[in-house]
């Protein structure tokens, strides 16, 4: 398990001969925005980096905060990910418009309050399965082309997947798209299995490439403040933040041990802790071939993705 300091020392390392593209999709705050962050660091702002989001003012602000250098290249895309319309719509604007792709991160979150009932988008899906499976698999699926273009010239091509790396639960292979029952606990746990699934998979169809999914662990992120009409959570959140300050990350220390799980490992596919390391075989693992075979197919038909 690398310290803080290893993980900081292997990213400032880090100094690759070409500028090298990184796609942050959920990087407008949180987890996606502190990775972000320090790969502009750990590149002295020689880095182009793309982020995608929904609110473009913390976007902004976020990429004032990056290091510049002559060769920086910064930009914001504004997308909601939980429509899977939107994603072929900016990816099919990325493969026009960017020659290869050297990283991908996805952080999308989305939090809800609702246990039992389904949350779903227009397009009849549900939303939180959608923000943490559906759209990262279609990112991935259809820039695959562009992470091939870096590969071809003897870049990185990396994917990294921020969900629940040993978390998984058992899953129904008859309801993958969890029409017959739906509830926040049995999504959060098929999520993480099937998050591992879908790098396996990945790995498998482009096998010199490296496909990680990480548990970030307990972060302190806006993702956890209270609503305004919360009033119970609202009283006891001073206190929880007080507290959390024994067992959680801050956003910049989690942001660079995510940088090392993303930058770590050549190829294949990786599951890996708050602190970037690799998790025991077997932990919190529910996948089968078997499994990995269905839900592929079921992805392909939901996502309508060509073949």
């Amino acid at each position: 398990m690398p310290s803080l300091s290893s993980a900081r020392a292997s990213n400032a390392a880090f100094s690759p001969p070409n500028l090298p593209t990184a796609l942050f999709v959920g990087g407008t705050s949180g987890i996606g925005q502190a990775t972000a962050q320090a790969l502009a660091r750990s590149t002295n702002g020689n880095a182009h980096i793309i982020i995608y989001g929904r609110n473009r003012s913390a976007a902004e602000s976020t990429i004032a905060s990056f290091p510049k250098s002559p060769q920086s290249q910064y930009e914001f895309v504004e997308c909601d990910v939980s429509l899977l319309k939107n994603v072929h719509t900016t990816t099919s604007e990325l493969l026009t418009k960017i020659p290869k792709l050297n990283f991908i991160v996805l952080s999308p979150g989305y939090l809800t309050s609702k246990f039992k009932d389904r949350e779903d988008t227009s397009e009849g899906l549900p939303k939180k399965l959608v923000t943490d499976y559906y759209a990262r698999w279609k990112f991935i699926y259809e820039l695959l082309p562009l992470l091939k273009k870096a590969k071809e010239a003897g870049e990185d091509a990396k994917v990294l997947s921020v969900l629940a790396a040993g978390k998984g639960k058992p899953i129904d292979l008859e309801d993958l798209g969890m029409e017959k029952e739906y509830t926040l606990l049995k999504e959060m746990g098929n999520a993480a299995t099937y998050n591992d699934l879908m790098i396996e998979s990945f790995a498998t169809l482009e096998p010199t490439m490296s496909f990680t999914h990480i548990y970030p662990g307990i972060v302190r992120t806006p993702i956890f403040h209270p609503s305004p009409s919360s009033y119970f959570l609202r009283l006891l959140y001073p206190l929880w933040y007080i507290l959390s300050y024994f067992f959680s990350f801050s956003p910049k220390d989690s942001g660079e041990y995510h940088l090392y799980a993303l930058l770590a490992g050549e190829k294949g596919s990786f599951r890996r802790g708050p602190k970037g390391e690799v998790l025991k075989e077997g932990e919190g693992y529910f996948g089968t071939e078997d499994a990995r075979k269905r839900l592929w197919e079921h992805t392909i038909k939901v996502t309508e993705a060509e073949t």
